[in-house]
C-alpha cells in the first residue's frame, strides 16, 4: 500500500456520491497454543491479510472486503461498493495530512517471531505448578495466545496512518475433585507488550492462586441467596461496569436509542463516589492502542465523573447521527468487520478508602473476591453474574469461602448504589465481542461496596 494507490482507491468509492471513504489494511499473525496437564492438545497459527473498505453518505453506509489486495483487487472492490449510491461526486480532492502517531504501545520483540517453544515454557510451567499443588487438582489446562497486527487506515478526510499492535495473553485454569463435586479456578495475564515482559512474570505465584481457589472451593459452603451488602473485589470486578454499564455507553447502542443512558449527558447517573475512565492510552496495557480503527489518536475518555455522565464512546458514523464527534473508540476484529464503538481499557477509578476500610465498615455482606461469566441485557442493563471466589463477611472480618454465588441487579441502580470505592485499582483481561467482532478489552476497578445487592445462590435449599 502506498498514498498514491490509496487516494485511487478511495477516489473510485466517491464517484457515484458518496461523501466519506475508507480503506482498512490488516495483515495480522496469530497463534494459539494449548496444554493439557503433560501434554500439548493443540498448536494453531493462522496469517490473514487483507482490506475492508467502507463508504457512507449521511448516516447510511456500504461495506465489503476482500484479500486481493492488489491495485485491481481494490479498485473492484470500490466499484462494487460505490454502486449502492446515486449522485453528483461530493469529495473531488484527496490530500493526506502528516501527522506524529502518540506511541502508547511500543515494542523490541514481537510475539509471532518468538519460537513456540519458549511459550510452551511458560506453559509447562503453569501446568505442572497447578498439578503439584494437590492431589485433588484432576485437570491443569494453560493456553498462550498472541497476534501481531499490522494496520494501515486511509480516508477521504485525509488520514494515512499505520499501526503495530502486540497483544498476548496466558490463561490458567485448575479442576479440582475430591470423587463427588468438581470446582474450578482461572486466571490471566496479558497485554499490547513487548513479549520480554513476560520474562519477569511469577507464573509460579500466578498459577498457584488458580489451583489454590480450585482447591478451597470443593469445601465451601453453598451460597444462601438473599440481599446483601456486596464487595466486590478489584480487576476482573470491573466486568459488572464493564457489561451493565459500558456497552451502553458505547455510541452503537446510544445513537439507536437502545440505551438506558441516551440523552442524560450532564445528568446525575451513579453515586457521587463514582468516577469511571475508558483510556486506551494507557502504556502497553491489553485494551490500549496508539490509534484507532478509524485513524484517530487513541485517547482517555473520562464517562462519569463523581457521578455525572460526561461523555460517550463515539465512532465517526454514530457520531453523524448524535451530532458528536469521535472518540478514538472505534474497533474492530479485523478487516471483515466495518468498525463501531467499543471499550479499550474501562474502569472505575480510585477512591479514597482501603479496602481493608470496607471490609470493615461491612457488618454483613458478600465479598466477591473473583468474577466468572455472566449474562447481560443491553438494552435494560439487567445481569446475572457468577462469582468465582467468594467469601462471606461477619462484623467486619471475611470468614467461611461459599460458593453457587450470583450477583444479580441491573447495571443503572448498581452504580447509584456504590457507597464506598478503595484505592487499590487494577486490570483484568479479556475478549469482548459486540457489532463489531471479539476484540481485547480491560475491565478495571479498585474494590467497591455494593448496598443492597440481590444474591442467587442454592444454599439452604434441599
Amino acid at each position: 500500500m502506498n498514498k498514491n494507490l490509496a487516494k485511487k482507491v478511495l477516489k473510485e468509492c466517491l464517484t457515484t456520491g458518496g461523501d466519506f471513504a475508507e480503506l482498512f489494511i490488516e495483515d495480522k499473525i496469530s497463534n494459539s497454543i494449548r496444554r493439557v496437564g503433560d501434554q500439548i492438545e493443540d498448536i494453531n497459527t493462522s496469517h490473514i491479510y487483507g482490506a475492508g473498505i467502507r463508504i457512507l453518505k449521511e448516516n447510511e453506509e456500504v461495506y465489503g472486503y476482500t484479500n486481493d489486495i492488489s491495485e485491481e483487487g481494490l479498485l473492484k472492490l470500490a466499484k462494487q461498493l460505490n454502486k449502492a449510491y446515486h449522485g453528483p461526486v461530493l469529495v473531488s480532492e484527496i490530500e493526506f495530512t502528516d501527522c506524529k502517531v502518540e506511541e502508547h504501545t511500543k515494542f523490541k520483540t514481537l510475539s509471532k517471531d518468538i519460537p513456540n517453544s519458549k511459550k510452551l515454557d511458560y506453559l509447562e510451567i503453569c501446568t505442572k505448578t497447578m498439578q503439584a499443588y494437590s492431589p485433588l487438582i484432576v485437570q491443569a489446562l494453560a493456553h498462550f495466545a498472541d497476534e501481531t497486527q499490522f494496520v494501515t487506515i486511509a480516508n477521504s478526510n485525509g488520514v494515512y496512518k499505520s499501526d503495530v499492535r502486540n497483544h498476548q495473553r496466558v490463561s490458567a485454569n485448575a479442576v479440582a475433585s475430591d470423587g463427588k463435586n468438581m470446582e474450578q479456578g482461572f486466571n490471566s495475564y496479558g497485554g499490547n507488550f513487548d513479549f520480554s515482559k513476560f520474562d519477569t512474570y511469577d507464573f509460579v505465584d500466578f498459577s498457584t492462586k488458580v489451583a489454590q481457589a480450585a482447591v478451597e472451593t470443593l469445601t465451601a459452603d453453598e451460597m444462601v441467596g438473599g440481599v446483601y451488602d456486596v464487595v466486590i473485589h478489584n480487576a476482573f470486578g470491573g466486568v459488572i461496569f464493564h457489561e451493565a454499564c459500558g456497552h451502553a455507553l458505547e455510541a452503537t447502542s446510544v445513537a439507536k436509542n437502545l440505551s438506558v443512558f441516551c440523552g442524560k449527558l450532564g445528568e446525575k447517573i451513579a453515586a457521587d463516589c463514582v468516577t469511571a475512565i475508558d483510556d486506551g492510552t494507557i502504556p502497553n496495557e491489553w485494551g490500549s492502542e496508539n490509534i484507532d480503527d478509524e485513524g484517530n489518536p487513541s485517547r482517555r475518555n473520562v464517562l462519569i465523573e463523581n457521578g455525572i455522565l460526561k461523555s460517550y464512546m463515539v465512532d465517526m458514523r454514530n457520531g453523524r447521527r448524535m451530532k458528536a464527534s469521535p472518540t478514538g473508540s472505534t474497533r474492530r476484529q479485523n478487516y471483515r468487520y466495518s468498525p463501531t464503538s467499543r471499550m479499550t481499557n474501562t474502569y472505575i477509578a480510585n477512591g479514597t478508602s482501603t479496602p481493608e476500610e470496607i471490609i470493615a465498615n461491612t457488618k454483613y455482606g458478600l465479598f466477591a473476591k473473583t468474577m466468572s461469566g455472566g449474562s447481560v441485557n443491553p438494552a435494560t442493563g439487567e445481569f446475572n453474574f457468577s462469582v468465582g471466589e467468594a467469601f462471606m463477611i461477619e462484623d467486619g472480618k471475611i470468614t467461611k469461602r461459599v460458593k453457587g454465588a450470583t450477583l444479580i441487579g441491573n447495571g443503572k441502580d448498581t452504580i447509584m448504589n456504590i457507597d464506598m470505592v478503595a484505592n487499590n485499582q487494577s486490570f483484568g483481561y479479556g475478549m469482548c465481542g459486540s457489532a463489531s467482532g471479539s476484540i481485547p478489552t480491560c475491565v478495571g476497578q479498585p474494590t467497591i461496596r455494593v448496598k443492597k445487592m440481590t444474591v442467587g445462590g442454592n444454599g439452604g435449599n434441599k
